[in-house]
Parts: structure tokens; C-alpha cells; sequence
């Protein structure tokens, strides 16, 4: 069950402003609870339906250019498996990362 939200101004997407009408029902629609809200047009997903989600699958983060020094034997390695060893590092940094913040 979702939790309750609090009242949002509504973002206005496209050129034309909104109707009297649509602004009221709007309102009635931010001032019902969201349990009291009718979904049955948008039924919940069965389980196996995120079966193969991947979360964060367009979340793109900001890159920070840095200089380092490494051995040469494991830039060699990093390099020997072809383009993209920098964006190896980056995984195995974010892996050692999380299993650490786990760990804490």
C-alpha cells in the first residue's frame, strides 16, 4: 500500500494552461487520502512481472575527471580485456564501495 502524500503543486507539462474544471478536480484529487483513491483501472503488477527489473538502468552519474597512479601490472590487466578499462575501474571501485557501506 503506498503512503500517504502530501499536497503538490501539479507540474503543467504542456503549452495550454489548465481549465477551471481540471484545476478543481485536481484539488478533490489532492485532497483524497490514497487509499481513498480508485487504481482498479491500473492494477498492481504480479511478482513475476519485475522478474528481470534492473534498478537504475538510466540513472547516469555525474563523472569526475581525476588523475592516478597505478602499477603497470594492473593498468596491464585492466587493459588486457580490451576498451572500456576505466569504466573497470569505476565497477570494481563501486563494488569494493558497497560491500564496504554494507559492512558499516
Amino acid at each position: 500500500m503506498r503512503k500517504a502524500t502530501k499536497n503538490r503543486k501539479v507540474k503543467q507539462m504542456s503549452g495550454r494552461a489548465l481549465t477551471t474544471r481540471q484545476k478543481r478536480e485536481l484539488a478533490a484529487l489532492a485532497a483524497l487520502p490514497d487509499d481513498q483513491i480508485d487504481t482498479s483501472d491500473i492494477p498492481e503488477l504480479p511478482p513475476s512481472a519485475w522478474k528481470n527489473a534492473v534498478r537504475g538502468r538510466f540513472y547516469r552519474p555525474i563523472k569526475q575527471a581525476v588523475s592516478m597512479r597505478l602499477d603497470a601490472d594492473v593498468i596491464a590487466w585492466l587493459k588486457k580485456r580490451g576498451k572500456g578499462y576505466q569504466t573497470r575501474v569505476n565497477s570494481i571501485l563501486r563494488q569494493t564501495m558497497r560491500a564496504d557501506t554494507k559492512r558499516a
